[in-house]
């Protein structure tokens, strides 16, 4: 990895199971070149310290992700990133996520709460995403 290690974190209004929130977290840190081929993810040790969470759910996320191709457990070392996916470009990434920015800060402005910006963002995807553009 390149600074630090991936930092997980856990949402637990999220409506999603913690060991996808882990899966979701890594996918999300490969494709925005957070994280790359040969990095080690935290071990089920650490992150059950950090997140306050059952074991298994930790070692189920790495299954996942191993059954994805993305991870492999060493032994004694820990997990491992071995498979990549097709990271934002850099400059991509930052205009993106400074338009993204802008647009929650209006949503917000506008009187908007997380639950509404949420609910708006999955419709407009979902409405881009069936026009065939996505």
């Amino acid at each position: 990895m390149r600074n630090e290690m991936l930092k997980l974190r856990l949402d637990s209004a999220a409506g999603v199971p913690p060991y996808l929130q882990i899966v979701q977290q890594v996918r999300q840190a490969l494709l925005l070149g957070y994280i790359r081929v040969g990095d080690r993810l935290p071990t089920v040790k650490e992150a059950v310290a950090e997140l306050a969470i059952n074991p298994n759910t930790v070692v189920k996320a790495y299954r996942q992700l191993e059954h994805e191709g993305l991870v492999s457990a060493r032994p004694g070392q820990g997990t491992f990133i071995v498979g990549d996916l097709t990271p934002v470009p850099p400059g991509v990434h930052a205009a993106l996520r400074r338009s993204l920015a802008r647009w929650v800060r209006d949503a917000y402005a506008a009187g908007l709460d997380d639950d509404m910006v949420t609910a708006m963002f999955a419709t407009i995807r979902t409405e881009v995403r069936n026009e065939g553009v996505a």
